[in-house]
């Protein structure tokens, strides 16, 4: 008697398909409304009869759905086999309701502000109404991925069991802010850029930049040490036009990168409805928590997470990504890094819900 055929295993990576969730009319915290909004999203793993087992693993600045997948497989924390883990794409990013996607006369600069709050209740939308699903075991994600937690926990209390957000925070630190303005002043001083309006995106502007993100991305220790070669590359320079240069020129439109930079820039759970100001809103998160930030990160320090976790209910963790991969310890590209985070994962679900 033949074996049985094996069971089907997820195919991974930017050119497998994904669905699209479309909501009618999805009014912005800015006041305006997109008719439709449209949020690209794909899962992993299936949904069980109790709808029990879902994860929400949103994306970040500029990453779109397949640039999740590294912390997603079989033999993880995250294994498709027991979970079912929702990856949704944040507007602005490209697959979801974009400026580049948008419809006259809302597409490129014209295109409404978005705030986290905005991809947060788009998200829970998408829950809900596709998929019925009123308890999640776990919301967590890494940088933008981890405001967009943190906005989940203080929007959807009752709803959120456990968060790890990941080098990031609940509030867009001032310092954060100056260097999200040299990007944005880097595109709009562009040779082509025609105030958003250019027929072909600025390649100058974009080259410099990620040059302006080459050194915030990783630590000093990183370049000190040329951890870069681990990335196979065999020079400083030969890194920075690989690595930066080349993922920002992959398909990245600078509308896009604008509109996302902005959400950045206003991150704030204080903003919420209801919340009065940061600290209140973190003292409402009833999740179970543990909070990573790395040892290293020019954006995200552990001092500010810190800050954050002692605004949180007791019990919260905070546990520091060590080494010196800087920002990018969260971005799945060091197998160490990886492991640690991965692991975590695995002991907040087995911890008892905070709900």
């Amino acid at each position: 008697m033949p074996d049985p055929e094996p069971t089907a295993r997820p195919r991974y990576g930017r050119d497998e398909p994904y669905e699209v969730f479309e909501i009618d009319d999805l009014t912005l915290d800015c006041g305006r409304t997109l008719r439709p909004a449209r949020i690209a999203y794909r899962t992993y793993g299936e949904l069980n009869a109790a709808k029990d087992n879902a994860i929400v693993y949103p994306t970040w600045y500029s990453g779109r759905h397949w640039d999740n997948e590294w912390l997603i497989g079989e033999g993880m924390a995250l294994d498709p086999d027991r979970w079912f883990v929702i990856v949704p794409n944040m507007l602005g990013n490209g697959l979801s309701t974009s400026p580049s996607n948008a419809p006259v006369p809302h597409d490129g600069p014209s295109f409404p502000p978005i705030r986290v709050r905005d991809n947060v209740e788009a998200q829970y939308r998408l829950v809900t109404e596709r998929f019925g699903i009123s308890t999640l075991p776990l919301v967590l994600g890494w940088s933008m991925g981890a405001g967009q937690t943190y906005q989940w926990a203080v929007s959807h209390p009752e709803m959120v069991q456990r968060i790890l957000p990941f080098c990031g925070s609940p509030r867009t630190a001032p310092h954060n802010q100056v260097f999200l303005d040299s990007l944005r002043a880097a595109l709009q001083a562009a040779v082509g850029f025609d105030g958003g309006r250019y027929t072909v995106p600025p390649a100058q502007g974009l080259r410099a930049f990620a040059r302006i993100y080459a050194g915030w991305g990783f630590s000093q220790a990183f370049y000190r040490d040329e951890e870069w070669r681990r990335l196979g590359n065999t020079s400083l320079e030969d890194f920075v036009v690989d690595f930066w240069e080349g993922f920002f020129l992959d398909g990245r439109d600078p509308n896009n990168l604008l509109t996302m930079l902005d959400t950045w820039w206003h991150g704030d759970v204080g903003a919420t409805p209801g919340a009065g100001s940061t600290e209140e809103a973190l003292a409402s998160i009833r999740a179970t928590a543990i909070v990573m930030p790395a040892e290293k990160d020019l954006y995200f320090p552990p001092e500010d997470e810190a800050w954050a976790v002692s605004h949180m209910r007791a019990g919260t963790e905070l546990r520091v990504i060590p080494g010196v991969w800087g920002h990018f310890a969260g971005g799945g590209k060091n197998p160490v890094d990886t492991a640690f985070i991965d692991a975590a994962v695995a002991e907040l679900l087995a911890r008892p819900s905070g709900i």
